[in-house]
């Protein structure tokens, strides 16, 4: 179930940050939730899907499949350990739609038999986000991984402003992003500038495929 993705794609940590900066006009963003108590977690994916509803924006929560699918997420990630523990025919009865991250050629054949809503691929870049087991995958690995699948093909990793037209004219259909706001000294005023970067991508935009 392939779906048209944003350009940007904003990944946040926690139902604060959606506060900041959903109301800016993103129209993509992950949840990605991590050590908090499962009420907690419940709780902010309810704020966070009403929050997202009011601006007409599609949220994306990562890992928690069973809560998403209580509070009535219709779309959620998982990682390649995530989804070997995820009861697949109860998320596709649910109609739920379904990002999964990739790093290896084993790992994307296990995203696609999946039948995702798009494909992740990182890093791409170095990234401090967290300590990665995988080398940077490169600009030549997103044509490639481009060329392999027929949903589309997220890129995340250490991408910022700078390198985001490369990764798109490389294949990519949306770029992930982070750090790059998220340690910017104004994240709000860095967030607009990816929504204008973002414009240009659209359909009907100056840098549209």
């Amino acid at each position: 179930m392939a779906v048209a993705l944003d350009p940007f794609y904003p990944i946040v940590p926690d139902l604060a940050w959606l506060e900041r900066i959903v109301p800016l006009g993103v129209r993509l963003v992950q949840l990605r939730i991590k050590d908090k108590p499962l009420d907690e977690v419940r709780r902010q994916i309810e704020a966070a899907l009403a929050l997202c509803a009011k601006h007409r924006c599609q949220l994306v929560v990562n890992d928690y499949w069973r809560l998403a699918i209580d509070a009535g997420v219709n779309f959620i990630h998982l990682g390649q350990e995530d989804l070997a523990a995820a009861d697949l025919d109860a998320i596709r009865a649910t109609g739920l739609k379904l990002g999964v991250s990739s790093h290896d050629h084993t790992e994307l054949a296990t995203a696609l038999a999946a039948k995702p809503a798009y494909v992740a691929l990182g890093p791409i870049y170095p990234t401090k986000l967290k300590v990665m087991p995988w080398q940077p995958q490169g600009l030549t690995r997103v044509s490639q991984w481009k060329s392999l699948t027929s949903c589309p093909l997220v890129a995340i990793g250490g991408i910022t402003l700078d390198r985001a037209d490369g990764v798109m004219d490389a294949g990519a259909d949306s770029v992930a992003v982070i750090t790059d706001f998220i340690t910017h000294p104004d994240p709000e005023h860095r967030v607009g500038q990816w929504l204008l970067w973002a414009a240009a991508w659209r359909p009907g935009g100056v840098r549209a495929h």
